[in-house]
């Protein structure tokens, strides 16, 4: 027998009060949550711990932290290397130290008046060979004696415009890739200290603390999960005959023991494939067995927890 429309029935209730409409369908369901589970990226000891279970949480507080011990070291030899590449280039950038160069400017000018006493002797005795005085090897050994303060006061010359110029281009490159490099190194100091504290990447609510103060975390390996207020959702399922009842956006009225009235939830999700499929062939008789699971999301601040049994219905 074909059964009759709610209107018809209500018709009749007003007509026959006895007779009543028929109970709304509700679907069983529980609460479900998104959780975040915070780990760390490299495996340590657990020194501190900045949160317990049931404690809020902003996004950017201090969760906990690994022993550092190694990395700060590391970071420290890191920035010393830094320092002695960046003053290796300073200096190839500047050319010579003062000290060094006005120690080449005085042995020059002492070299220069070396050279002006040759240059004087070697006249002298010219002038004495011109008239017999002097024998000619006496002139041969000025002679050779102003070459030699000549050829000093050239040597130093060069010194010093080698001390005053900068590093020629090779010299200089390879100082700031060895800059470059030690920059890089510290930049990886810094990163693997940071890895050592580890902060909410979330806010929300502290559900489970895994680890213990003084234990050892391995790389992801979660420590602390949070749960964010806006990530509660309701698991329900949907027989398979009721299928085309529902869709994606729709609203739903929810209750639960001691909960206020008037909640609701958002279907977010319909699973396309069955979450029960029975051990025998989709016949007429039998595939009404098949339920398709279900999500609605929940808005915040409904006070539900993850667990938590509930019914929905579906809005008229």
């Amino acid at each position: 027998m074909t059964a009759l429309p709610d209107w018809i029935i209500g018709i009749i209730a007003l007509v026959y009060p006895a007779i009543e409409a028929p109970p709304a369908t509700l679907y069983n369901g529980y609460v479900e949550g998104d959780f975040a589970y915070v780990a760390a990226a490299v495996p340590g000891r657990i020194t501190a711990i900045a949160v317990a279970e049931g404690q809020t949480v902003a996004a950017g507080d201090l969760l906990f932290s690994l022993d550092d011990t190694r990395q700060r070291a590391a970071l420290a030899g890191a920035e010393a290397q830094l320092a002695a590449a960046q003053a290796n280039l300073d200096n190839l950038a500047t050319g010579g130290r003062a000290d060094e160069i006005d120690v080449i400017r005085s042995s020059l000018a002492s070299a220069e008046a070396n050279r002006n006493l040759a240059q004087a002797n070697l006249s002298r005795d010219e002038a004495l060979l011109a008239r017999g005085a002097v024998a000619q090897a006496a002139v041969d050994r000025e002679r050779e004696a102003l070459a030699a303060a000549e050829a000093q006061v050239a040597m130093l010359e060069a010194q010093l415009r080698v001390a005053e110029l900068p590093a020629r281009d090779a010299q200089r490159r390879a100082a700031e890739a060895n800059v470059a490099a030690a920059e890089a190194s510290v930049a990886a100091a810094r990163s693997d200290l940071a890895d050592r504290t580890v902060t909410a990447a979330v806010a929300g609510t502290v559900e489970r603390r895994y680890f213990d103060l003084g234990e050892v975390a391995g790389a992801g390996i979660p420590v602390v999960s949070i749960l964010p207020p806006d990530q509660l959702k309701v698991i329900f399922f949907i027989p398979e005959d009721q299928l085309p009842d529902f869709a994606m956006g729709a609203t739903m009225t929810l209750g639960c023991d001691g909960c206020s009235p008037g909640m609701t939830a958002t279907i977010t999700r319909i699973e396309n494939a069955p979450q029960f499929t029975p051990p025998i062939i989709y016949s007429r008789d039998e595939r009404g067995r098949l339920v398709f699971a279900a999500e609605a999301r929940l808005a915040p601040g409904l006070g539900l927890l993850p667990g938590q049994p509930v019914t929905l219905e579906q809005q008229e």
